[in-house]
């Protein structure tokens, strides 16, 4: 039996990157997926590959910082799917963001809104769905930003905050069968990223070399890992946060 089977999944920002493989993996794996982003073409060519390969997938475009699309989204999904099993919380926004001093206060108020009020919403509306059908399971994609001073003051802040606010979730909620748990990635090769990097070769070079691996990650690779969390083999899996970034909060060996 495929480890999703019969289980409705949203994935906020599933558009690209490590959203897109999530949901690519989790329709493998017999779910039926929901694919939000903000922006229609790119939800749409999820949904197609994912049905091209004979699985199931819906499009949903939402902004998950407005609390009205968040709950359109949510009756959407129940009426078309069925009651939410799997809430995975990817989207994110951080464009502009800088250091404290630098930081503008609009780019501040934004990254906030999408990479944690953004969270909050769909949690929240997620938690009533779960409820209906017994249980179910949050993912929660953080960022080893928020367990090193590496930049980004704003999603540096948000990412810290939803490590906070889910472990509180995981406390409140385990006696509804409702697991949340928290993904930290390091550096991941999206599509995003690799055209950050391109325009800064000697930057990426000493990026490398900050990963004991000496690489970064796939999308694949933290596709995988909210796989497990989601599914039944970690049915006594709630509250963790689960770091996926090559060794980098080890640490470099030390050389004289």
């Amino acid at each position: 039996m495929k480890r999703l089977e019969n289980r409705v999944a949203l994935i906020s920002g599933a558009g690209g990157g490590i959203g897109s493989a999530m949901a690519e993996l989790f329709a493998r794996e017999g779910a039926a997926v929901v694919v939000n982003d903000v922006a229609v073409e790119a939800a749409e060519a999820v949904c197609a590959r994912i049905r091209g390969h004979g699985g199931r997938a819906m499009a949903a475009v939402a902004d998950i910082s407005s609390a009205a699309d968040v709950d359109r989204m949510f009756q959407a999904v129940e009426r078309e799917c069925g009651a939410v099993n799997v809430l995975v919380n990817n989207a994110i926004w951080s464009t502009g963001d800088t250091t404290i001093i630098e930081e503008d206060d609009a780019v501040f108020d934004k990254t906030i809104a999408v990479c944690l009020k953004g969270p909050y919403l769909c949690t929240k509306r997620a938690i009533g769905s779960m409820r209906k059908s017994g249980g179910g399971s949050i993912v929660t994609i953080s960022s080893v930003n928020a367990l090193l001073g590496v930049g980004e003051t704003a999603y540096t802040a948000a990412k810290g905050g939803l490590i906070a606010m889910m472990r509180l979730v995981a406390a409140e909620y385990g006696g509804d069968n409702i697991r949340s748990n928290v993904i930290c990635p390091g550096t991941i090769e999206t599509e995003n990223c690799m055209n950050y990097w391109k325009q800064y070769p000697a930057g990426y070079a000493k990026l490398l070399d900050m990963y004991p691996l000496g690489r970064i990650g796939k999308p694949e690779e933290v596709a995988a890992y909210a796989l497990f969390l989601a599914s039944n083999e970690a049915a006594f899996v709630t509250g963790t946060v689960c770091v996926i970034d090559g060794g980098l909060l080890a640490g470099k060996k030390f050389e004289v």
